[in-house]
């Protein structure tokens, strides 16, 4: 039976996010109070912003998550980690990681969980999330990728960055879930701008959401 929303509960779904290039320090501040207002579950960054948005949100419960390898995820291992470490001592409580997508279309899937492992190991109690870029891949591919993901000890699978050729599925999410159970977490993201695209993701079986459009979300669930 789906799940009953209030504002207040699907807030707490919602990873609230910017990652525009051009973003402004006070577009990351509006962004931040934006996330207090609303209650949301974190703001999601680029690095360069975290220090800024860990000031901005320290008296909250607000978690700042960060990207690491974004948006195309082809750095180098060491480099990942490095920015998943820096992240961590700036202030983040999250790590949204892209997984070495050239090394999973090439079927080299023990580089892929050991790109991820490295990101698990330097983030610390940080949890990761490992970004499929599910538009990329096959079913096959989504699969092996969450296995890759779990085993290397990743507490969320995200299926999109945003900046790939298409975002979230709800048919990719009930993959997904379908794959790993309870064992792990699963984010949407990528084209989420309405209630209605929120509300499909969460009953497809998503735990988390990433959306840059979180107070138009909140805001369209009915009364």
């Amino acid at each position: 039976m789906p799940r009953e929303w209030t504002k207040s509960s699907l807030a707490k779904t919602i990873d609230h996010t910017v990652f525009k290039a051009v973003a402004t320090e006070q577009q990351i501040r509006e962004l931040c109070a934006e996330a207090r207002a609303n209650g949301f579950a974190a703001v999601c960054v680029n690095p360069f912003w975290v220090p800024l948005c860990a000031r901005e949100l320290s008296s909250t419960r607000i978690t700042v998550c960060a990207v690491v390898g974004y948006p195309l995820g082809a750095n180098a291992t060491s480099v990942k980690a490095e920015e998943a470490r820096l992240a961590v001592k700036q202030g983040a409580g999250e790590l949204d990681m892209v997984i070495n997508l050239g090394a999973a279309k090439s079927g080299d899937w023990k580089t892929v969980e050991e790109d991820i492992r490295a990101v698990v190991k330097a983030a610390g109690t940080a949890p990761v999330k490992a970004i499929l870029e599910t538009c990329y891949l096959t079913d096959a591919e989504k699969v092996r990728a969450c296995e890759a993901a779990i085993k290397a000890g990743a507490v969320y699978v995200k299926t999109s960055t945003g900046f790939g050729t298409g975002g979230a599925s709800a048919e990719d999410v009930r993959l997904i879930r379908k794959t790993v159970g309870d064992r792990i977490r699963i984010k949407a993201s990528g084209g989420l701008r309405s209630y209605h695209d929120a509300i499909k993701m969460l009953d497809a079986g998503a735990d988390r959401l990433g959306s840059s459009s979180g107070v138009t979300i909140v805001s369209e669930l009915p009364e």
